[in-house]
C-alpha cells in the first residue's frame, strides 16, 4: 500500500515539475514540423547543413541563422533550451516566433563539419536567404546581432515553412497587448545588457530594430482601440 502511494506521489511530482501545457504543445508542434518528411522519407530536421529563418505573428522575418550540426539541434537551442547567445542576450524572444522556414542543404549531408567548401556554400546560402528576407521585412532589418558575411548569391534549395503555434494557442499568443508587453520587456532587458557591457554596434542596431517594431505594434494597437490620431491644424487642441 505504501509502495503504491509512493509511486503515485512520484508520478504526481514528475507531472508537476514538467513544462506548462502551452509550452509542451508548442514543443510538440516544433517537433512535428522538424519531423516532416521529404519525398525520400527523410526528416527535414535531420539535415545536418542548412539555413533557417524565424517569423513573428505578422509574418515579419525576425531572425536568420545557419547550422552544420542538424537543423533540429540548432532550432531547439533557440526555441526550447535557451542556450544560444541570441536568446541569452535578449536579442531574440522565443515567444515572438510563430513560424519557421528551413532550407536543408542535403547535398552536404555527408560532409565533415570542418569541410571548407561546404562551409563556403553554407555561408553563401545564408547570405542569399538573409538578402531575400530583408526584402520582405517592413523595416528592411532582422534581429541578428552579427553581420551575415557577404557572399555570391546562389540558387537556394526548396524550403519548407510552417507554424509552430497550435491553433488553440494562436489567438492568445498573437494578441497585440501580450506581444507589446513581451516586446517592451525584451527591449528593457536588452537595453540593460548594453548599459552594462562594451557591446557591438550590431547589438545596438538590434535594439533600434526592436524599438521600431514595438512602436509599430503599439501604434497599430492604439488605432484599433482609440481610432487614428487626428491631424491637427496650427493652433488647434485635442
Amino acid at each position: 500500500m505504501q509502495k503504491a502511494a509512493k509511486r503515485t506521489a512520484r508520478k504526481t511530482t514528475k507531472k508537476a515539475l514538467g513544462v506548462p501545457q502551452d509550452v509542451a504543445l508548442i514543443r510538440g508542434q516544433i517537433k512535428s514540423f522538424l519531423d516532416a518528411k521529404t519525398l525520400d522519407e527523410t526528416k527535414i530536421g535531420n539535415a545536418i547543413w542548412g539555413i533557417y529563418a524565424f517569423y513573428d505573428f505578422d509574418g515579419e522575418p525576425i531572425y536568420v541563422g545557419q547550422t552544420n550540426e542538424k537543423l533540429r539541434v540548432r532550432i531547439g537551442r533557440h526555441l526550447t533550451n535557451q542556450r544560444t547567445d541570441a536568446v541569452a542576450m535578449n536579442v531574440l524572444d522565443p515567444f515572438e516566433v510563430a513560424e519557421i522556414e528551413v532550407w536543408p542543404l542535403w547535398e552536404l549531408q555527408d560532409k565533415p563539419r570542418n569541410d571548407k567548401d561546404s562551409k563556403k556554400l553554407l555561408n553563401a546560402a545564408e547570405y542569399t536567404v538573409f538578402q531575400d528576407v530583408l526584402k520582405k521585412s517592413t523595416f528592411e532589418a532582422v534581429l541578428n546581432e552579427g553581420n551575415v558575411l557577404p557572399a555570391k548569391r546562389i540558387v537556394l534549395p526548396a524550403s519548407q515553412r510552417g507554424s509552430i503555434i497550435p491553433e488553440e494557442l494562436h489567438e492568445q499568443r498573437r494578441h497585440p497587448d501580450v506581444r507589446i508587453a513581451r516586446r517592451a520587456t525584451t527591449i528593457a532587458a536588452l537595453a540593460r545588457v548594453i548599459s552594462e557591457r562594451d557591446v557591438s554596434k550590431g547589438l545596438r542596431r538590434t535594439l533600434l530594430t526592436q524599438a521600431r517594431r514595438l512602436e509599430k505594434l503599439a501604434s497599430q494597437r492604439y488605432n484599433e482601440v482609440a481610432g487614428a490620431v487626428p491631424t491637427l491644424k496650427p493652433g488647434e487642441e485635442v
